[in-house]
Parts: C-alpha cells; structure tokens; sequence
C-alpha cells in the first residue's frame, strides 16, 4: 500500500509524535494550520468517512474518546477538530485522520 500515514505508522517515515497506543497515532502537522496542529490517525487503514463501517467504528470512537487526553498532552483545553472526506473537501492523505487545531482564538476561520 502507498499510503503516507500507513507509512508514518510502520515508522518508515518519521514524524513528532505526540500519543500513541495500540489502535492510533498521533502527531503534529508538518505544514501546521495553527499554532497547534496535530492529527489523529487510526492504525487501521480506513481512507476516509465514506468507509466507516459497524465493523470499523469502534476506533473512531475510541480516537474521540483519547482526543481530550490528546489535547492536554498538547497543552490545550480548547480545540477544533476537523475531518475532510475526499479531495474536494480539502483531503490530500486519503487515511482517515483528525486535525486537532488550537493556539491563538481559532474564531470563525474554519482553519
């Protein structure tokens, strides 16, 4: 599989990670969109919210269930959380993943 956050995963290519466990990862954003900006990936290649199924959903459950513990390791308690789905919504990896943005006042800027 060519699939960059597969890669990332595997550790056959570097990154800053901030969590991880058995099921996810996380790490920051290497062309951040705010001051913060990390992503949450499950390990579970699964491209994006059109292949979220019932066999599948527990990890993104379980991803939402760690983002605010995320978020303290981050050292914020206010956040976004953003998912695109598809390239015309703005996906480039196309492995489901979370931004998690914070820093200055986001305000109503959608990134």
């Amino acid at each position: 599989m060519d699939c960059l956050f597969c890669k990332i995963i595997a550790g056959d290519i570097p990154c800053t990670k901030v969590y991880e466990d058995d099921k996810i990862l996380c790490f920051k954003d290497i062309n951040p969109q705010a001051e913060v900006h990390a992503l949450v990936v499950p390990k579970l290649h699964i491209a994006c919210a059109n292949e979220i199924t019932d066999e599948n959903s527990a990890v993104v459950a379980y991803i939402f269930k760690k983002i605010p513990e995320i978020a303290k390791l981050l050292g914020v308690s206010d956040y976004r959380i953003i998912n695109n789905c598809g390239e015309g919504a703005g996906q480039t990896v196309m492995h489901l993943h979370f931004h998690i943005l914070s820093g200055a006042n986001l305000g109503e800027r959608l990134v």
